[in-house]
């Protein structure tokens, strides 16, 4: 069981009960709370609206892209909706595949607290808890599937032109929501190293001096949304 401090209220919106209970198990497992679990996205909204109301918001919301009725962007669009209406509210969407316009409207007027994975990173049990805290917490978790391809389209090549190729392969990191330490022992180079690229990305990015993990979002969001 995790530490009170790493422990989060969850609501999860997944239209297969299976999975849904399959969730909630894994993160009660894990010591957190799922306060509520529903199978569209205007039960979503609505639920979420509701615990609102009573006080009693949910730290983040993990949503499946496609949902009833349709199964196109019900998910996707309730949590674009939670969004706009809890500012503060943190969402973690689910995807079969990488569907890039899903990921990037819902990045694309996000603050903190923003997470995009594939269905088949929930078969790490660890990975995806830890990605619900991390995001639950106000930073990113994104597939590198996801980071792959958005970091590979040729209009974001006028935002990273001032980046060194070692500087771009820091930030793929980061934005899949790892830590220095993670991306020093992935690239195989020190602590230090990192943290003077991770320096050099939020200068070249035109970041001022603020708080450290609150940089290390905008960075992410600086290329992701451009």
């Amino acid at each position: 069981m995790g530490d009170v401090e790493d422990r989060v209220r969850v609501v999860i919106a997944e239209d297969s009960v299976l999975l849904r209970e399959g969730l909630t198990r894994l993160l009660d497992d894990r010591g957190h709370e799922v306060v509520a679990g529903v199978g569209d996205g205007e039960a979503l909204v609505k639920v979420v609206g509701e615990l609102a109301d009573a006080g009693e918001p949910p730290d983040v919301v993990v949503a499946d892209v496609r949902m009833p009725p349709s199964h196109t962007d019900e998910g996707l669009r309730a949590a674009v909706r939670l969004r706009t209406r809890h500012p503060g509210l943190a969402v973690l969407v689910l995807s079969q595949y990488v569907e890039e316009q899903y990921a990037t409207e819902l990045l694309a007027g996000s603050g903190r607290g923003v997470g995009y994975l594939l269905k088949d990173r929930v078969a790490d049990v660890r990975e995806f808890a830890d990605a619900v805290v991390r995001v639950a917490r106000g930073g990113t978790a994104l597939d590198p599937e996801v980071v792959a391809q958005l970091l590979g389209r040729s209009r974001r090549q006028d935002v990273l032109a001032g980046l060194t190729p070692r500087e771009r392969e820091v930030l793929g990191l980061m934005a899949e929501g790892r830590t220095n330490s993670a991306i020093a022992r992935q690239l195989v180079v020190s602590d230090g190293a990192v943290e003077k690229h991770v320096g050099n990305i939020f200068l070249k990015l035109g970041l001022a001096p603020g708080g450290e993990d609150h940089r290390r979002v905008l960075a992410v969001l600086t290329y992701l949304k451009s």
